[in-house]
Parts: C-alpha cells; sequence; structure tokens
C-alpha cells in the first residue's frame, strides 16, 4: 500500500506545486488566525489555482465559527475539512462536507474511545498534544498510545520529519503521513530539499515493505 502524504500549513503557490511535484498526496491549509501558518482566503484561492488536478486540498480549522467555515468553504475549492479543536460530531457534520477529525494523544485520554464518536469521519488524525498549540508544534509523541485499530483509516502527525518518518511507520503502520514544521525552514515556509527528502523517505519504507 503507498502511505500517502499530506504536507499541511502550505502559505505559499510555489509550496503546493513543489509539495506535489515531490509525490505529496495532498495539501493543507490553515484557517487559524494566531497560527504563524493562517492563510487568507485570497491566499488559499491563489495557492489551489496553482495545482495540477488530483490533489486533495484540506482546510483545517481549531474550534473556528461557522461563519468563517462557511466563507472558506464558499471560497475555496476544497476536498475536505481538518477539524483540528474540540468540534463535537454534530459541528464536524453541519457542513455536509468529509471531514478529518483530529484526536490529541494527551496523557490520560482514551484514544480509542474518542474516535468511536466520529464515525463517519473519513479519517481519523492523531497529533501531539503541545498546550496551547492547535498543531505543527514540531513535538512527537509515543507512538506506542495509538490504538491497534481504530474505525476510520489513521493519518499520524506530531513533529514528524525526515529522520523519524520511517520509523513512525514501523510502529504506527498508518494509512497516512501530515507533516508540517518538520519540511519548512521557518513556520510557513517549506524548504524544497526538506520536502524531497521526506518523501523520499516515505517512498523508500512503502517500497521495502509493499
Amino acid at each position: 500500500m503507498v502511505t500517502r502524504v499530506k504536507i499541511c500549513g502550505i502559505t505559499r503557490p510555489q509550496d503546493g506545486v513543489a509539495a506535489v511535484a515531490a509525490g505529496a498526496h495532498a495539501i493543507g491549509l490553515v484557517f487559524h488566525p494566531v497560527s504563524p501558518r493562517n492563510v487568507s482566503i485570497a491566499q488559499a484561492q491563489a495557492i489551489v489555482a496553482e495545482l495540477p488536478p488530483l490533489v486533495c486540498v484540506v482546510a483545517l480549522f481549531v474550534d473556528a465559527a461557522e461563519q468563517l467555515i462557511r466563507e472558506v468553504l464558499a471560497g475555496v475549492a476544497l476536498d475536505l475539512i481538518q477539524f483540528h479543536g474540540d468540534e463535537s460530531p454534530d459541528a464536524c457534520r453541519l457542513y455536509g462536507r468529509r471531514y478529518l477529525k483530529v484526536l490529541h494523544a494527551r496523557p490520560g485520554f482514551d484514544l480509542a474511545a474518542a474516535a468511536t464518536r466520529y464515525q463517519d469521519a473519513a479519517g481519523l488524525l492523531i497529533d501531539a498534544f503541545v498546550p496551547g498549540v492547535a498543531g505543527g508544534s514540531g513535538r512527537t509523541f509515543d507512538w506506542a498510545v495509538v490504538p491497534a485499530a481504530l474505525p476510520r483509516p489513521l493519518v499520524l502527525a506530531g513533529g514528524l520529519n525526515a529522520s523519524n518518518v520511517a520509523a513512525a511507520l514501523d510502529r504506527v503502520r498508518p494509512y497516512a503521513v501530515d507533516v508540517s514544521s518538520g519540511v519548512e525552514t521557518e513556520p510557513g515556509i517549506k524548504d524544497l530539499t526538506r520536502i524531497r527528502t521526506f518523501m523520499r523517505t516515505v517512498q523508500q519504507w512503502d517500497q521495502k515493505h509493499g
């Protein structure tokens, strides 16, 4: 199976194009004003306009107001919504769109039980828990806490980079991986060499374990 890769936190058209050229299957656009990777609707439109077809575009929100989400959905050609906060299942279903639900690997949190609440999600993304930081923290977590079985495809995030992604794949065997800070020179600015190295590492792992 090919491990899908999402490059999250794209803020510039050239970074989106570079990610896809390197083999990424999806890009993530962050609509969270306090994030250094936040983009406006106009920025998002410019990024999406440069993408070739058959690339999945994911919009990330963190406990966002319904009005903001509806404005983005109306203005940007999107494929998936990623709910990165404490959104309830009903809140995730409100827009009638396919979605990823993020679950944070925080101490004492029952990931398996939480996952059962989102049976209609397209996938479940498990990220590190860092107080006050919604995502893109660059922090990893103990992959042993990831349940062996989840009701929906698993997207693994949290401090992944070219140096640790093979070990993460060995341990977790996710459907997809999500990387942001691990392929950046600074928050929101992607580095082509790091993207290529990350993608090559994932592809080599797939070839070895295919």
